[in-house]
């Protein structure tokens, strides 16, 4: 019998989770470097300090697979009720199952009851045509672009919370 993957909030203090995400994180932006053609974008330069400092101010979420981090998404929400999810990554043996999509609608969840936001929003480059594809399936659309240089331009993607899996009760 397999394992099935779990989710669940990783905490300030797991250092195994944060070493555990650092490692995964540098694994899975390595194909977005290739794709722009730029290996210092922040996730592969990111500190483990830094990554301590992300579990202690937002919420981070991690499937683990028996006890290995095989994905983790992270989302905070800001003052206007704006949750902004970051990072979302699935190591590439777990790709195309799924993974994504039920981490994606967990944050959703997460930070629309705990964070009361009103709407979601991400990010993405132009080219990352899986994650485009993800957004889109998920009810998000391209709200506006940012050209960073002639190799990436940031498309800003965005959905209300009640489009999504949280509403809010009256």
């Amino acid at each position: 019998m397999g394992m099935s993957v779990t989710i669940s909030v990783a905490a300030a203090d797991d250092q195994d989770a944060a070493e555990q995400i650092l490692k995964l994180q540098y694994l899975c932006y390595q194909s977005e470097a290739e794709i722009y053609g730029d290996y210092s974008i922040e996730p592969l330069t990111q500190s483990l300090d830094s990554l301590r400092g992300e579990l202690a101010a937002g919420t981070v979420l991690v499937a683990r697979l028996g006890t290995e981090v095989v994905a983790s998404v992270r989302g905070t929400v800001d003052a206007d009720g704006t949750a902004r999810i970051g990072k979302l990554i699935v190591h590439p043996r777990m790709q195309r199952h799924g993974l994504g999509g039920r981490l994606l609608d967990a944050i959703e969840r997460r930070l629309g009851a705990e964070g009361a936001a009103k709407c979601f929003q991400l990010s993405s480059g132009h080219r990352s045509e899986q994650n485009l594809q993800l957004y889109r399936k998920h009810g998000y659309a391209a709200v506006s672009s940012h050209r960073v240089d002639d190799r990436l331009t940031v498309l800003t993607f965005a959905k209300e919370a009640a489009a999504g899996t949280y509403v809010a009760s009256a």
